[in-house]
C-alpha cells in the first residue's frame, strides 16, 4: 500500500510534516492551497479515517499512525481560532 506525507503550514507558520498510509490524501487536498482550519480538518478526518479503513481492509487491523496522525492534527487545531485560522498544505512527498 503506498504512503505519502505531505507538509502542512499551521496558522503560525510552523511548518509540521503529516502522515497517510494511503495516497487518499490528494483526493481531498491540493498542493499548495490554503484551507479554513474546519474544513482544512474535516478533511483530514475523512481522509485520514479512510486511509485507516483501506489498511483494515487489507491486514485487518487499523492504521495506528493515520489515527495518530489524525489526533495530532486535532490537537494542534484546538490551539488556534477556528473562525479566522487557516492551514496551508504546502506538498505532498511520495
Amino acid at each position: 500500500m503506498p504512503e505519502m506525507r505531505f507538509i502542512v503550514v499551521w496558522p503560525n507558520d510552523v511548518e509540521e510534516e503529516c502522515y497517510s498510509p494511503s495516497l487518499v490524501i490528494r483526493d481531498f487536498f491540493e498542493e499548495g492551497r490554503t484551507y479554513p482550519l474546519a474544513d482544512f480538518l474535516a478533511r483530514s478526518r475523512e481522509s485520514l479515517t479512510i486511509a485507516s479503513d483501506r489498511v483494515k481492509a487489507r491486514y485487518g487491523h487499523a492504521c495506528s499512525l493515520a489515527l495518530g496522525q489524525l489526533a495530532a492534527i486535532e490537537q494542534r487545531a484546538k490551539t488556534f481560532d477556528a473562525a479566522s485560522a487557516e492551514v496551508a498544505v504546502k506538498r505532498f512527498i511520495l
